[in-house]
C-alpha cells in the first residue's frame, strides 16, 4: 500500500518543484533584464558609444538576449529581451524590461 502511494506523490511532487524552479528561473531572468536595461541606459544618458552599451547590457542581461536602444532629443530608451526558457510552461511570457534615462548635461544626443 505504502509503495502505491509513493508511486503517486513522487511524480507530483517532481512535477511541483519543476514548475517552482522555472518561476524562479524566469524571476531571475527578469531582475537581470532590468539591471541591464538600468546600466545600459545611464551610460549612454552619459554619451557613451552604442557599442558599449551594447556590451554593458548584454554583460547583465540572460545570454541570448537582444538589446534595443532608442535615443530623442531628451532622453535615451534601452530595451532588453531575454528569450524564453519555459520549456515547461511555454504560455509564459519572456522576461523583458525597459529604461529612460534624460540626457546628462554636455551629453549630446
Amino acid at each position: 500500500m505504502v509503495s502505491a502511494e509513493l508511486a503517486l506523490t513522487v511524480p507530483a511532487v517532481l512535477l511541483v518543484l519543476a514548475i517552482c524552479l522555472t518561476a524562479l528561473s524566469l524571476g531571475v531572468d527578469q531582475v537581470r533584464c532590468e539591471d541591464a536595461a538600468r546600466v545600459a541606459a545611464r551610460a549612454a544618458s552619459r554619451g557613451e558609444e552604442t557599442a558599449v552599451v551594447e556590451q554593458l547590457a548584454r554583460a547583465r542581461a540572460p545570454e541570448g538576449s537582444s538589446v534595443v536602444l532608442g535615443r530623442d532629443a531628451e532622453a535615451v530608451t534601452v530595451e532588453v529581451h531575454a528569450p524564453s526558457r519555459a520549456r515547461l510552461l511555454p504560455a509564459l511570457p519572456a522576461a523583458h524590461a525597459s529604461a529612460r534615462a534624460v540626457w546628462e548635461p554636455g551629453a549630446a544626443p
